[in-house]
């Protein structure tokens, strides 16, 4: 993963800039900081940020209604709220809405800062990696399918035995079973004989 990006969403300037300031010292990338929850879920939209830092109390709302239309509109970014009242707390319910990661007090210190940052990139690493594979073993799984339509289609296999002969071809070129789908879709009928296959190469 590139270097985090942070949208701020601070309705304080001067304790913007300041927060600004501090996340840059510890190499993330602010991509906007705005002072409202309506500039937060605009940006939100447009920039798609890592994570979102959001004050509770917002001009114009609610920070927690800010975060959940962000979590809406960009579903896995990571949203942190703070907020300067030590005796707020946050329901069950808001904590589902706001997919929020944490919740800091104001002023936060900038070592706590940066562990809940670092916390929020490894679990978006660990997001990105989990979605990564799941899209790689769909891909793989349909290729597979389409492959033993193929053979189904050529021999009259039913689908067991279809796929049987690609695990028996797999083993005996010491290759995997999507390797062998690749070359069955794509008809390279070099490295797979007939006989190993018990089909003809098509015409």
């Amino acid at each position: 993963m590139s270097r985090f990006r942070v949208l701020l969403a601070e309705d304080d300037a001067d304790a913007r800039d300041l927060l600004a300031k501090v996340l840059v010292s510890f190499g993330y990338v602010v991509i906007a900081r705005v002072g409202t929850g309506r500039e937060a879920v605009e940006q939100a939209r447009r920039h798609s940020p890592d994570a979102v830092l959001l004050d509770v109390h917002m001009p114009d709302g609610s920070g927690i209604e800010a975060a959940e239309q962000i979590t809406r509109a960009k579903p896995g970014t990571v949203i942190i709220l703070f907020t300067g009242d030590p005796a707020l707390q946050l329901d069950e319910r808001q904590v589902a809405v706001t997919s929020a990661v944490a919740f800091l007090p104001k002023p936060t210190p900038p070592a706590i800062l940066d562990g809940t940052l670092r916390l929020a990139m490894e679990r978006a690493r660990e997001r990105d990696h989990a979605v990564a594979d799941a899209r790689m073993r769909l891909a793989e799984r349909k290729s597979i399918e389409r492959a033993k339509g193929i053979l189904k289609k050529l021999t009259g296999a039913s689908e067991p035995d279809a796929f049987q002969r690609m695990q028996r071809a797999a083993m005996n070129l010491q290759i995997r079973v999507i390797d062998v789908a690749h070359d069955i879709e794509a008809h390279e009928w070099g490295p797979l004989s007939p006989e190993l296959l018990r089909i003809d190469p098509p015409s």
